[in-house]
């Protein structure tokens, strides 16, 4: 066990007992919404993998410490410190932890912490990718190098709109990362269903996809497994006004310098503004949908070992 690790005593008797866990992301709590909305919408995500047959652990950084679990009061403290707490990926874990500091968990660190958990399964809203313009910035997120690395089935709504889609496919592919479609064979693409770009497989049941990464782990590939789960219907946004709207929102982006891991709040937090809040609502019940799915595949999971 990492003597950094802290696994809550809920989660780590699941795991002794063999039973199912979904990791959950923090930066959603820290950095994706105002207070006290994140806390209601962690609470809520946790729920919901409960209601499906699975334990949570929210992964975050406090005091030091990489957190496997987090409790009632500890999901608050989040809340309320907000963008106060630092977004936290893999580079920045020696200094966060040598300091005694708090750290939000992305994609990446999440996967990382749950890896040394012993969690398979993590539900999140969207991975980072390829940012436009990168042949010239090289604004590449390390979720795609984590994807390529860690054991972990990351199940998402696809790749944020705000990036380059394509070029986040082929750098996956390059990494030898699995690409699923659940019961869709194109890729979402975060607020929107459908993106033009197809993904490498379709699986239809939490059964096919615990099958799929039963296998691979089997077979020791090493990597990650990433499951796009399109949002529902009924939150999709128009594809035309979200375009337009994450078009404005880098234009804006570009002439105030923003750069490295700065990028993806800005814009996420902008594009909000321009749609009227309506992308905000899109984000949270895609997150919740993500965490149904996640839920019911590592119960599919947990009896196949």
């Amino acid at each position: 066990m990492n003597p950094y690790l802290d696994v809550a005593p809920e989660v780590a008797q699941a795991l002794a007992q063999g039973k199912p866990v979904v990791a959950l992301e923090s930066t959603i709590i820290s950095h994706g919404m105002p207070y006290p909305q994140n806390v209601e919408t962690a609470q809520a995500v946790e729920r919901i993998v409960r209601e499906n047959g699975a334990v949570p652990a929210t992964i975050a950084i406090i005091g030091g410490r990489l957190k496997a679990g987090l409790t009632a009061e500890e999901i608050e403290y989040f809340g309320k410190k907000g963008p106060q707490i630092a977004k936290a990926s893999r580079r920045d874990l020696p200094v966060l932890i040598a300091r005694g500091q708090d750290g939000a968990c992305t994609v990446t660190t999440t996967m990382m912490i749950a890896h040394m958990a012993g969690i398979s399964v993590f539900a999140t809203g969207g991975i980072g990718g390829v940012h436009r313009g990168a042949e010239t910035t090289m604004d590449i997120s390390a979720d795609l190098e984590e994807l390529g690395q860690t054991p972990v089935m990351v199940i998402c709504a696809g790749a944020k709109s705000i990036l380059d889609l394509g070029l986040t496919l082929e750098y996956l592919e390059t990494k030898g990362v699995p690409v699923i479609g659940y019961q869709t064979e194109e890729l979402p693409a975060f607020y929107t269903r459908k993106s033009g770009f197809g993904v490498d497989y379709r699986l239809d049941s939490p059964r096919e996809l615990a099958a799929a990464f039963h296998a691979q782990r089997q077979m020791d590939l090493k990597g990650g497994m990433l499951v796009t789960n399109p949002i529902p219907q009924e939150y999709a946004m128009d594809p035309d006004t979200i375009n337009k709207a994450i078009e404005q929102a880098i234009a804006e982006s570009r002439e105030q310098g923003i750069h490295g891991k700065a990028t993806t709040p800005f814009l996420l937090a902008r594009v909000k503004d321009l749609t009227g809040g309506d992308s905000l609502e899109s984000n949270i019940q895609l997150v919740f949908n993500n965490a149904r799915l996640a839920a019911q595949t590592a119960v599919e999971l947990a009896g196949m070992r």
